[in-house]
């Protein structure tokens, strides 16, 4: 069995501007790019996967014209990262047409593992990353997940905000992270079906459901943070210097 990673890098990310770029400014850069510590997020998040022993391949999938540029910068500060087979796809319009892009590039049997992992998670750990893959080579499909703290409530969107329809009861409830790891012939088979019907979902593990397969969950971590605001960036730093 292989472990393969498909990082989705093609948004735009528009969350982490503060503020609209002045006329004749240089617009800021996509969050992935964004220098922590001097270096953009993906590279901190690609030295993660190319740490980790089980991982054999990964798929970066960017916007055309920003391959050749982001290649050059990770020769020039990737440092061990080259030492892995690392492959650049076009991506989509979407994160679902990223992921099918690397899906296709990608050779594998039906029991390797494939991983999927937000560009802008930085901080996820090797412990997160085995346990995804042993959930992932055990149960078929499986995501990292945290509890939720918060009560969470059920809304009906009105022309005025929002009117409570019901409690959600936390023990039913994660939060969502990556990385998410599947069995290749799992996730295959979800995303085929989700093309032949036109369905977009909101993560890969929403696909595999929709397919019938039931998706296990491995406990993430509260620094396996999603960095999408100016506010995330501040923390960021704050564990990065930690």
């Amino acid at each position: 069995m292989k472990v393969v990673v498909i990082i989705p890098a093609a948004g735009l990310g528009t969350r982490m501007a503060s503020a609209p770029s002045s006329k004749g400014k240089k617009s800021a850069p996509s969050k992935q790019f964004t220098e922590l510590d001097g270096v953009p997020i993906l590279i901190h998040t690609l030295r993660k996967f190319a740490a980790s022993p089980q991982v054999s391949e990964i798929y970066v999938a960017l916007r055309e014209n920003e391959i050749s540029s982001f290649r050059a910068r990770l020769e020039k500060e990737g440092r061990k990262i080259d030492q892995k087979n690392i492959q650049f796809v076009t991506g989509g319009e979407h994160r679902q047409q990223s992921v099918a892009n690397a899906l296709a590039a990608v050779t594998a049997t039906p029991k390797d593992v494939i991983l999927v992992h937000d560009a802008v998670r930085p901080f996820v750990d090797q412990e997160i990353i085995e346990n995804v893959v042993k959930a992932a080579e055990k149960y078929g499909a499986a995501i990292a997940g945290m509890p939720a703290v918060d009560t969470v409530k059920q809304v009906e969107r009105t022309a005025e905000g929002a009117v409570i329809t019901a409690t959600v009861p936390r023990e039913r409830v994660v939060m969502a992270q990556t990385p998410q790891g599947f069995r290749y012939s799992v996730i295959k088979k979800a995303f085929d079906e989700a093309t032949a019907d036109g369905f977009v979902g909101t993560d890969e593990a929403s696909l595999v459901e929709r397919s019938g397969h039931q998706v296990a969950v491995v406990m993430g971590s509260p620094r396996n943070i999603k960095i999408t605001t100016p506010a995330d960036m501040e923390l960021a730093e704050f564990y990065l210097k930690g």
